[in-house]
């Protein structure tokens, strides 16, 4: 037997009221459909189910809630001579706001889609990603936005680590992303404030640590003398070291590059993530690996690596970065074949060449030219970059206490 009922909800928001909502309960199982209309609890009789006429509005009130009530009841019956075994939680999906931004999904797709006219490929794949992982947790539902409560989010939260084995970062990345767009309906006005479920006392959201670890001098000996006979591996290698080479060039930047970027045995390129203009000293190494591609150099404005060369336009950066990012997982696989046959124990991959050259560089190099070589729009953020490979303080207090 199922039963639909008008109560007063007992969080209180922060003005003092409380949210009045439809109860549908089905086999002891309750489900809840907001109003969008709260009271003081004063004004609220429990017994009758009614708003006193304490309240200024309390006629329109009830009958808002009559009609509310009448509307939940109709589709209830509805749904149960169509099929058997309707849950209160159908009820509650069918009678949810459909109108467009005004659920969470529905936000998420207009979110999602100004990256893809951005052609921002980079923050419009991994976000729709991670909104498959809270739509699948979900069972597939919408939601409307008073919905996401902070026991939702944190039975999210253990759902990531659980059941899908996901890091502390990875999971920090889903609440980011799901505050974001509860951020923007609060602008645009699609949900009140009030039921913001982030901040102090709520879901706190912190960016864990993320541990950096390069190679050593001696490894990326054994990388470039080790004797690699595929064609693909030996271009893998050949990527990861010109990244290396060039202060740990971003992988996008490297495939980016062309010929008429080097000039009087400089090369002269703007970074893509900042756009920031500059010129490095050309490393004998580099000009040995450039020697490789060079039979298949067809004019001097020609890319040098072959990533990108199936592109037409490479004005149109959601399809570049796209392609990049497809490359990326490519290289990124025959690296690991690259690290056995070289005899390099630890994880490589494209990012790692950055982090080589940031661990190897560690005390040598003056941090502000080690800010122009990285192109850090702030010194404070090189400082904490190579924070993670200087240890040589820790390293002398464990020394002084353990006695070595």
């Amino acid at each position: 037997m199922a039963s639909v009922k008008v109560v007063l909800r007992k969080k209180m928001n922060s003005d003092g009221t409380y949210p009045l909502a439809v109860r549908v309960t089905k086999d002891r199982k309750s489900s809840y459909i907001y109003t969008g209309q709260h009271l003081k609890m004063k004004d609220w009789d429990s017994k009758e189910k009614c708003v006193r006429k304490s309240h200024p509005n309390s006629v329109w009130l009830n009958n808002f809630l009559v009609a509310k009530l009448s509307e939940a009841n109709q589709k209830f019956l509805e749904l149960e001579t169509q099929r058997d075994g309707v849950s209160s939680k159908t009820v509650r999906q069918v009678l949810r706001p459909k109108t467009s931004g005004q659920t969470f999904f529905a936000q998420a797709a207009m979110y999602l889609n100004n990256f893809k006219l951005a052609g921002k490929y980079n923050r419009f794949h991994p976000e729709q990603s991670r909104l498959g992982k809270f739509r699948e947790f979900l069972k597939g539902d919408d939601i409307a936005f008073q919905d996401i409560t902070v026991p939702l989010l944190n039975k999210f939260k253990a759902y990531l680590k659980g059941a899908q084995k996901m890091s502390e970062r990875s999971i920090v990345n889903h609440m980011v992303l799901i505050r974001t767009i509860y951020n923007q309906a609060i602008d645009g006005n699609v949900v009140d404030g009030k039921y913001y479920p982030f901040g102090k006392g709520k879901i706190s959201i912190r960016l864990p640590n993320s541990l950096k670890i390069g190679l050593t001098p001696e490894e990326v000996k054994l990388l470039e003398s080790a004797k690699i006979e595929e064609a693909y591996l030996n271009h893998a290698r050949n990527v990861w070291l010109f990244s290396f080479y060039f202060a740990g060039m971003r992988v996008s930047d490297v495939f980016r590059l062309r010929w008429s970027d080097f000039q009087n045995e400089r090369l002269f390129y703007s970074m893509g993530k900042n756009d920031k203009p500059g010129s490095l000293k050309i490393p004998e190494k580099a000009i040995k690996i450039l020697s490789q591609y060079e039979e298949r150099k067809r004019s001097a404005d020609d890319l040098i690596f072959p990533e990108l060369k199936i592109l037409s336009d490479l004005s149109d950066t959601y399809e570049v970065q796209r392609k990049i990012s497809y490359a990326v997982e490519r290289i990124d696989k025959a690296l690991k074949k690259v690290a056995a046959l070289a005899g390099v124990e630890k994880k490589m991959t494209m990012h790692i060449a950055r982090h080589t050259f940031g661990n190897i560089s560690g005390e040598k190099i003056p941090i502000q030219m080690l800010q122009k070589l990285y192109r850090h729009s702030s010194v404070t953020t090189t400082i904490a970059y190579q924070a993670n490979f200087i240890h040589k303080d820790v390293d002398s207090a464990l020394d002084a206490v353990i006695g070595l």
